[in-house]
């Protein structure tokens, strides 16, 4: 499905392929060869752009993102796999998602690198080119740490001071009610989706 909003329209290049049952939202570029594949859905929010280079691959029931914050690039040949998850974020050429994973706004993935099943890049995370994330580690912080996903007391040592509510949502954490200043922000943000057309 190819939905536009506003002013904000897909651009899909004559030589890609979105599959009939994916999503493909607002301000989306889609690059030459590149596929994507049934349930994959591709949501650029009001005044965010997501830009999709030559030959990527977007698996079944991947989601890419990108917010008025935080714009989402992938370069060429990326393959992003099944059911994973990408907002927000800068990914470079020859990129390999894996099934499962998560890359979050600001973050930074140099080329050649991989993040395997079920990695999580967090938010402000710069990756170097060739870096591979293993299965369930997590990345964080610039330069990134890789850690095992068992040592959540050293992962959030690095991954507070990124602020994930003040980055992403403009909120401040030390706030009374942080989540109701989120999702009434965050509805407002997404009240414009009421005027798609298909």
């Amino acid at each position: 499905m190819i939905i536009s909003y506003a002013e904000h329209a897909p651009s899909i290049d004559t030589e890609a392929w979105v599959a009939p049952d994916a999503t493909v939202c607002g301000d989306v570029v889609i690059g030459a060869g590149s596929r994507i594949m049934h349930g994959a859905r591709l949501v650029a929010e009001a005044g965010g752009s997501i830009r999709i280079g030559r030959n990527c691959i977007v698996l079944e029931n991947a989601v890419i993102r990108a917010t008025g914050r935080h714009p989402c690039t992938l370069g060429n040949h990326c393959l992003i796999g099944p059911n994973s998850h990408v907002v927000g974020a800068e990914i470079g050429d020859e990129v390999f998602i894996a099934t499962g994973a998560a890359v979050f706004h600001g973050a930074h993935i140099g080329r050649g690198s991989e993040v395997r099943i079920n990695g999580t890049v967090h938010l402000r995370t710069h990756l170097e080119p060739d870096t591979t994330v293993p299965i369930s580690w997590i990345a964080v912080g610039d330069p990134a740490q890789l850690l095992p996903p068992d040592q959540h007391e050293a992962i959030w040592l690095r991954q507070k001071p990124l602020d994930f509510p003040g980055f992403v949502y403009g909120v401040d954490r030390s706030i009374p009610n942080v989540m109701q200043n989120i999702t009434t922000g965050l509805s407002a943000v997404l009240g414009v989706h009421r005027a798609e057309s298909v």
